[in-house]
């Protein structure tokens, strides 16, 4: 990593191919779909396409990106779905819908589909990084609405309900079994698997996930999850270099080629992205409590805050935990900066 030019990011595929299949191996019986929002590149997909069942898009753009690269199952998600989209989802194996006046959308279209209600239930999931409330599918009103609307083209298969992010194991199947317990023979519970950015060994269990949705899972029926994060975070990490080290009003700063421009995830989780200090550099080391920033033109480019370490000019600084909801989630053209290049370790 250290001879690649900076700004980079470095995927490992062959620890993302020893990972999904670890995963894939932890939940037999069980349907197991990425979702393809967490990180979109080709190469990614390629190696999961081993290991999953299908793949979970959330627009028009994502179905194309997808659709008959990989011969894989195709679930058409999302929220505002337009018209477009819609003739799209047809051609789908699932399609979520998110209320009752899309499915009649979908109605009107004269496609054949095959539909998983998407359920907006009223559980208790203390404890999530991100509750999917609000907007999102409907509560028992809306799907009773829609249950007189299904024809033999547009077909009712079942329900999906992802309901929060960030939850362990234990919880996650708390909230399973609550979905579970609801009358269709075909249920996708989501993703939401927790994944820690401050102690990235602390890994969610997907072994105790497995046995227990074995078990929640009654006979004949289908269940199937679709994770991202969980998936793709682990194999990708942001490579770049130190700048320039200073301290104003007391403040250690290290300012870094690159930005969260590229990585946007410490801003949109609010945490300390985890890293390792390659020591390239030289001249006089900056040490103690440390501010990682970027060179945007703001006091929210911020990589990690006050951490205890030890940078000079031109150390290489890899930042880890960086495959998902990163670079695809990032504001690429602010300040028009060159945009990172991409490296892959093949498996």
């Amino acid at each position: 990593m250290i001879d690649v030019d900076v700004p980079a990011y470095v995927y490992d595929l062959a620890a993302l191919d020893a990972h999904a299949g670890m995963v894939r191996a932890a939940l037999p019986g069980i349907e197991l779909y990425y979702a393809v929002k967490a990180n979109p590149d080709p190469k990614l997909l390629e190696v999961l396409a081993d290991h999953v069942d299908g793949f979970e898009v959330s627009s028009g753009g994502e179905y194309n990106h997808v659709r008959g690269r990989f011969g894989a199952r195709v679930a058409f998600g999302g929220p505002g779905k337009t018209d477009g989209e819609l003739l799209l989802a047809a051609d789908a194996y699932r399609v979520h819908v998110e209320s009752p006046n899309e499915l009649r959308r979908l109605l009107a279209t004269g496609a054949d589909a095959d539909v998983l209600l998407r359920a907006n239930l009223r559980l208790d999931v203390g404890g999530a990084a991100l509750e999917m409330s609000g907007p999102f599918g409907m509560d028992e009103d809306g799907l009773a609405e829609c249950l007189p609307l299904f024809t033999d083209r547009v077909r009712l298969r079942g329900l999906h309900a992802h309901l929060a992010s960030g939850l362990p194991a234990p919880r996650l199947l708390e909230v399973a079994a609550r979905v579970l317990a609801h009358p269709y023979d075909e249920i996708n519970v989501g993703g939401g698997m927790a994944v820690s950015y401050a102690d990235p060994s602390e890994m969610f269990d997907w072994a105790a996930y497995g046995r227990g949705l074995a078990a929640l899972r009654r006979t004949g029926q289908v269940v199937r999850i679709e994770p991202g994060r969980a998936l793709t975070a682990y194999c990708g990490s942001y490579v770049t270099r130190v700048i320039d080290v200073k301290r104003v009003h007391g403040e250690m700063f290290a300012v870094l080629h690159g930005g969260t421009h590229h990585l946007r995830t410490p801003v949109t989780k609010g945490h300390d992205q985890p890293f390792t200090v390659l020591p390239t550099g030289s001249g006089p080391s900056l040490d103690g409590p440390v501010t990682l920033v970027g060179q945007l033109c703001t006091p929210k480019d911020v990589f990690a805050r006050n951490i205890h370490t030890s940078l000079r000019v031109g150390d290489t600084v890899v930042f880890a935990m960086a495959g998902a909801y990163a670079w695809n989630i990032s504001h690429h053209d602010f300040l028009m900066h060159p945009k990172p290049d991409f490296h892959y370790l093949s498996r």
